[in-house]
Formats: structure tokens, sequence, C-alpha cells
């Protein structure tokens, strides 16, 4: 059991956190978030049930709580706007604060005191099952085409490593956890080792993780900040590893546990230097190692690197514009604006080949705020129940970009960024508050700099908002699935995008092509379905066909200008517009 008499005093903070989190799950808490940090406000554990935000202060300490500890809670049950607050005390508590107790109880605040004589209680409650049922998941037929070969695969043994390519938002986290909860089913595994290659994530791959796994199966963290014995390794039955952590082990000469499964989240970073030396010890994928499984959803590196070298042929390799037409993804209505293209400047160059610094620097003029911020103004009268993110590329332009929205008051926007630039930093407990007023939609826009990018699950959203630009087709790929998830009563996903770079608008006509080609057929080699996805390059206001028309034919080759460094000469001039463009 996860939680139990005899682990319970040997977890470290960071897993008793993390245990009481998983508990909460097993007696049907949503929206679990795991906050406790450095300035985390006084909150460690957010959660929802019955439609409440629950605030948990979670203390591993030898003493027992005392006052203090509650004042700090209420002040954040304050700052997070939460309506019941929990303390949560591995030794108990003084006599002082159960007098407080009931007096703030007679005050109507329920507060909500467990030791751990009540956590064990509780976990003893649980049957070893799992904390979602297997049925209450939907599987669509690509995701079970999946976990079936996967499982088969594994199960024959004739081949050890599988690649699985699944574009953001087709679930391929899912079929990995459902794949290895149907091998343990029928044949136990020893220990399995999830790999991935950021802290955040692989604290995120733990949670995915847990609706698949057993209460008697123990999971382990191992990264900068949580270091487990050897022995803690072997025992768990599955370890969640950050990449530095294993290959500064390896390093050291010191000897890794059998696994029997090697899962590498996010495997397009693979090519690095510290995979190689990391897969190699492990002998992932050969005759004599553990069975290695590989999940992307961008399998593009800048290196070149061949993952099918590591991975193997794909088991299923579902790209975004498969997703799109065959409905696994939302509908997507993408606007590539041109407002800013300074058509004059266009006569001013000369040259037969062009590279893209080049044309960036010739082509736009500055940034467009107040269009952009009316632009998604009239955007939200086109969605039901409208949900926004806005990809901002600075501090100051979220913060802006934030404060021209709820100027116009036609919802509520905050600004969200993690790493702290030229002296402005957030702190954990402001971004945790706006996730979970994200979550509860007291927040209808969040201005993003530099989150939302790799395996943050908003379902609900139905606009995306570009101002931000990156040359990284896998982050822009990222970026774009925040919006095409699925979500009951969502019809599509507006995406307004303002970027000024030429290899967007590349990346838009290539879009734009692909969904307009002929629909997904079925057996007989009629169209199945044709979707109303759109990708329409338009000014503010209306349709632009002659400046689609003109980047057409200037961008003639639309995959080479997509993936081209800054400097190549991939860009040849046309001809003017007929009549010229001011």
């Amino acid at each position: 059991m996860f939680i139990s008499k005899e682990n319970i005093d040997h977890l470290t903070w960071q897993a008793f956190e993390r245990a009481v989190s998983r508990l909460l799950l097993h007696q049907g808490f949503e929206g679990l978030r795991v906050v406790g940090q450095t300035r985390d406000g006084g909150a460690d554990v957010i959660a929802h049930l019955a439609s409440k935000r629950w605030l948990f202060q979670v203390k591993h300490w030898k003493a027992r709580v005392g006052p203090d500890v509650i004042d700090r809670t209420l002040e954040a049950m304050r700052l997070y706007r939460a309506q019941v607050p929990v303390v949560v005390a591995l030794n108990g508590f003084q006599d002082a604060v159960r007098e407080q107790q009931r007096a703030l109880l007679s005050g109507g605040i329920p507060l909500q005191l467990w030791d751990r004589s009540i956590l064990v209680e509780r976990a003893q409650r649980l049957d070893d099952a799992y904390p979602l049922p297997p049925g209450r998941f939907e599987i669509r037929d690509y995701q079970e085409d999946a976990i079936r070969s996967l499982v088969q695969i594994y199960s024959e043994g004739h081949i050890r490593k599988a690649l699985v390519v699944m574009a953001t938002g087709l679930g391929k986290t899912f079929v990995a956890a459902e794949a290895i909860r149907r091998i343990n089913a029928t044949s136990p595994i020893r220990l399995l080792l999830v790999l991935a290659h950021s802290n955040e994530l692989i604290y995120q791959l733990e949670r995915s993780f847990w609706p698949f796994l057993k209460a008697s199966q123990t999971t382990v963290v191992w990264n900068g900040y949580e270091r487990p014995a050897q022995s803690e390794l072997s025992k768990a039955a599955c370890v969640f590893a950050c990449l530095d952590s294993v290959f500064e082990h390896v390093n050291r000469n010191q000897e890794l546990p059998s696994f029997e499964i090697v899962l590498v989240d996010e495997c397009h970073h693979a090519g690095g230097m510290m995979y190689q030396r990391v897969l190699g010890e492990l002998r992932g994928g050969q005759a004599n190692g553990p069975f290695l499984v590989g999940l992307t959803a961008t399998p593009w590196r800048p290196d070149e690197v061949d993952l099918q070298a590591y991975f193997g042929e794909p088991l299923v390799c579902v790209d975004l514009v498969s997703g799109l037409k065959r409905g696994f993804l939302t509908n997507v209505d993408y606007r590539m604006y041109t407002d800013n293209i300074n058509w004059k400047a266009l006569t001013e160059l000369h040259g037969r080949a062009f590279s893209p610094r080049a044309i960036n620097r010739t082509l736009f003029i500055t940034q467009w705020d107040d269009a952009v911020v009316y632009e998604l103004k009239a955007a939200w009268k086109e969605q039901p129940k409208p949900r926004a993110i806005v990809f901002c590329g600075t501090i100051d332009h979220a913060i802006t970009m934030r404060d021209r929205i709820n100027a116009l008051g036609f919802c509520s926007a905050a600004a969200i960024y993690s790493q702290p630039v030229a002296g402005k930093a957030m702190a954990p407990y402001e971004r945790n508050r706006v996730l979970s007023d994200f979550h509860d939609g007291t927040i209808d826009v969040v201005c993003a700099v530099d989150i939302f990018n790799e395996g943050v699950d908003v379902p609900d959203v139905n606009i995306i908002v570009f101002q931000r630009v990156t040359h990284s087709r896998r982050i822009f790929i990222q970026q774009l699935g925040r919006g095409l998830r699925l979500a009951p009563g969502k019809e599509k996903v507006i995406v307004l995008d303002f970027v000024s770079d030429i290899r967007r608008f590349a990346a838009g006509i290539e879009l734009k092509d692909k969904l307009e080609g002929a629909g997904e057929t079925g057996q007989t080699g009629s169209i199945r379905v044709r979707l109303p996805h759109k990708v329409r390059f338009q000014r503010v206001g209306h349709e632009d066909p002659e400046a689609e028309s003109f980047l057409r034919e200037w961008l003639e080759d639309v995959a080479a200008v997509e993936a081209a460094g800054e400097d190549a000469g991939v860009l040849k001039f046309p001809p003017p517009l007929p009549g010229g463009r001011e």
C-alpha cells in the first residue's frame, strides 16, 4: 500500500505530499495540483471536490503542529480562494490546535485536521484496485490498436523496443499507461522506469500513471530534489526518473536496478549525449535488456538524429493533420493575419535569394497589441463557452496584454510565467492560484510566456492566440495542441495567429494544403468524413486572398522554408502583387 503504518515514516517530505495527493485521487478528488515549494503561500496541495476548492497544508514534521500553522493555512486559503482548509500532520497536533479548530468550525470555517492515524485509516479502506475503473476512460480505436500492439510485442518478446508517435492531445501517455496496466494484469512487471528530461515532466508523469496503478503499487521519484537509496529504487513498482540524475548515477559507475520496461517520454530528446549513455548502460531495447518504449508528439530533431535507431519503426503514428482529419482532435479555425506586412518595403529588396532573417527584418512592422485584443473580443462572441491562451514573448508583453484585455471588460485575464526575467518573478503561489482559477473558470484567459508547451492538459480551451515567435516546429505544434483537445460541448478551436515570421506563414500554408487535401477514406475508398477545418489568411475584419497568393508564389517550397535556419537562402522574390499594396 502506498500509505501504510510500515512506510509512512520513511517517506521524504516530497513523497509524503504526493502520497496525500494520490490518496485524494482514490477518494474522488479532481484537479489535483501539488504546489508545495518555496514561496508557495502556505499551500501544498490544491484539489476539487463537490464543486469546492480544497487547500491542503502538509507537514512532514517530527514535532506536533501548532496554532501558527493553522494561521498560515487560513491565510493561504484566502490567497488561493479555497473553501475547505485541511492541515495534514505526520505526527499530530498540539492541544491548542484542537481548540482552535472548534472555534473556527463554530464560525463557519470547515477546518479539517488529518494525522497519521486518519491517513492510514483512509488508505486501509481502499480496495487494492485502481482509483479510476478502466471503463471510466473512453478508449478510441487508434488508442486501442496501439495498446494491443504494445502488449502483444512485449508478450511475444521477439522485438524489444517500440515507438509511439501521437500529436499533442491524442493520448500517448494514456496509451503507454493503459498498456502497462494490462501487462501487469497478466504478468506483473517487477520494475518500471519512466525517464524524462525535466523535473516538472517527471512529477506530471507520476500523477498521470496513478489511475493505472493499484493502491498496493508504490512509486518513487528520482531527480535533483529526491535521491532514493538503491533499496528504495528496487522495491518500488515504478521509478520516475529525471535523465540527469540517472546520468550522474551512471557516471559514478554505480549499478542500476534491473528494470523490465523503460519508458522514455518526449523521446525526441533521446539523441542527446546523456540519453545515449543512459540507454546504453540500461541496454534498453537490446535482446538482454529491458523492453524500451519511446513516446513523442513531435519526432523532429534539429540535429537530424534518427529516433528509429533507438526505438524502432513507429508502432503507431498519428500526426496533427491525421488527428484533425479523422476527428480525433477538435475542428480548427486558423486565422493568419497579414496586416503588419510592409508591402512597400518588398519593392526595395534586391537580390535573387533571401534568408528568413533578412525577410523578417524587412517585411514586418511593429507589434500590434490593440488589434489583437479587438480580434480576441470578436472571436470571444463566436464561442459558446470561450476560454483562451495568449502566447506572449516576454513577461512585460504578457502583463501588457493582460491589462489591455481586462480594460475592455469582456472577460477576466491573468498573466502567467515561470522563469524570472529582468528582476521580475512570479511567486509559485501566484502561478498555482492562476492555474487553479483557470481550471475553475474564474479566469477566462491566461497570457502565458514560458508554460503550456509540454504536458499541460487544458482540454476546454477553445481560443489560442499566437503573439510569440518560435523557430521550433516542435514548440509550435505543442502550443497549438493546447487548444486541439476534445471536450464536451466544444465544437472548434479558433486560432488567431499574429506572429511576424515568414516561416510561420509557410507553416500555415502547409497546414491549409494538407487539411484541404483528400478526406479520410474507408475500406471501400469512399470519403468517410469531411470536417469544417479552415486555415485562412486575413487582415483585421476580412480575408486577404491576395496576400495568400503572393506568399504561395514566394514560398514555393513551404516545407523547406518552414524548416530553414535564420540565414538559409531559401526565399526567392516573386513579382509584386497586381496593383501594388500599401
